[in-house]
């Protein structure tokens, strides 16, 4: 098996059902790893019965919420053994397939890929920006696993992929853009909605400074 699939979760039981069930309808014996993101609400029931129910799901219980980036890079370090690694939010719906097979087939055509994915481009905060970096929007983008770990881990942020992607393509590693969304619905912010980033003063700060242009 060249690739695993991951899905963390944070008190979005709802959510994860549509995303697990629909990715499955289409690759159901696509290995799957959920990692609840110390939820304390009845996510882990719903987890359960999911696991029972399907082929190749495997589900990671933390202790306490790390957030999103340190659990994409908890996955990666301590969970993926595959060449290949794709992250889907939970707050998506798969609506057809051939999407995983074409974004592995662009990682193998050249061992320089890094990344396959929506492409974006961001200033230095992590905001949508005409000029600044390329990034690969996390609710749905597959990496090459044992580059991510030579590279800037992913961190706690609002972008918690961009100095990761900043650093790679320091390196010369190359991001390819795929027209993913033909493929999953994402409904954008499902978790941070409801929760937010818990950055705290920090993400204020951020926001306000993103505002002045600085």
């Amino acid at each position: 098996m060249e690739l695993s699939t991951v899905i963390i979760n944070y008190q979005t039981p709802d959510l994860l059902e549509t995303a697990v069930r629909s990715f499955k309808k289409y690759y159901p014996q696509q290995l799957l790893y959920i990692i609840d993101n110390g939820s304390k609400d009845d996510s882990k029931d719903i987890i359960k019965d999911l696991v029972g129910e399907y082929e190749q799901i495997e589900s990671v219980y933390l202790a306490e919420n790390i957030y999103h980036g340190p659990a994409m890079d908890y996955a990666i370090q301590q969970l993926i053994k595959t060449k290949f690694v794709f992250f889907l939010d939970s707050d998506t719906e798969t609506k057809k397939d051939g999407f995983i097979e074409k974004m592995v087939a662009i990682l193998k055509e050249d061992e320089q890929v890094y990344g396959v994915g929506q492409i974006q481009k961001v200033n230095k905060r992590g905001y949508k920006s005409e000029v600044g970096y390329d990034i690969i929007l996390t609710p749905y983008m597959m990496l090459r696993t044992n580059t991510y770990k030579s590279l800037t881990p992913f961190i706690h942020h609002g972008q918690p992929t961009l100095m990761n992607f900043k650093r790679a393509i320091e390196e010369g590693l190359k991001l390819v853009d795929f027209p993913i969304t033909n493929y999953i619905d994402h409904k954008w912010r499902g978790t941070s909605d409801r929760f937010g980033y818990g950055l705290g003063l920090k993400g204020k700060i951020d926001y306000v400074l993103n505002k002045l242009g600085l």
